[in-house]
């Protein structure tokens, strides 16, 4: 019975031990929130935040780290936009992850002699990709922090980054309506960071 035991503990995938380990860190972040120092943060100086776009049940208020206790308005409106950018980027992960663990490769090559179908899916990819591939991809991502911004100045909140040329209806909504789209990509946002941890 040991000898099985000994064997069955051997043959653990180890996809179910990285699991097991994303959910057990998980657990101990979420420990945090039931933190003393987190209740020590000033009531007078969070109400300020109380009412933000974000605080919704069952969660409510939600800082377990205190990153807004005595926070200005601009720290706050820093940290909105890094977690918006974050959320998006996760977003964008999650996708992509999704689609190239389903064998969805771009046609061509990714660098001269190979082709994206020779790219596996998840962390192997890391390896796989020649530095011509890491050059064009970081070299895409500084393109797109020049021109992912308020570059007009005309944003209604912020992350709105149509610069007065895409719209796609957003005119046509009434405030109800964009406060609660604004709100699902938040949610979206946040959920996607999670899952792109786990996976």
């Amino acid at each position: 019975l040991r000898h099985r035991s000994q064997q069955t503990h051997k043959r653990q995938d180890p996809k179910q031990f990285t699991m097991k380990t994303a959910v057990f860190a998980s657990l101990l972040a979420s420990a945090a929130a039931f933190a003393p120092s987190a209740q020590k943060a000033s009531s007078s100086a969070l109400k300020a935040f109380e009412d933000e776009l974000g605080v919704q049940k069952p969660l409510g208020f939600f800082d377990p780290a205190g990153m807004l206790t005595n926070a200005s308005p601009q720290r706050f409106e820093r940290l909105r936009e890094v977690e918006l950018k974050h959320g998006r980027i996760s977003m964008l992960a999650v996708v992509g992850y999704l689609i190239t663990a389903a064998g969805v490769r771009l046609p061509g090559d990714i660098s001269y002699g190979t082709p994206f179908t020779d790219i596996p899916s998840g962390w192997a990819a890391v390896s796989a990709v020649p530095k011509e591939g890491w050059g064009q991809m970081i070299g895409f991502v500084f393109f797109l922090e020049l021109i992912m911004r308020d570059i007009t100045g005309e944003g209604e909140f912020i992350g709105d980054f149509r610069n007065g040329a895409i719209d796609y209806g957003w005119d046509s909504f009434d405030e109800e309506t964009k406060l609660k789209k604004r709100a699902i990509e938040l949610n979206n946002g946040r959920a996607a960071q999670m899952g792109i941890l786990a996976l």
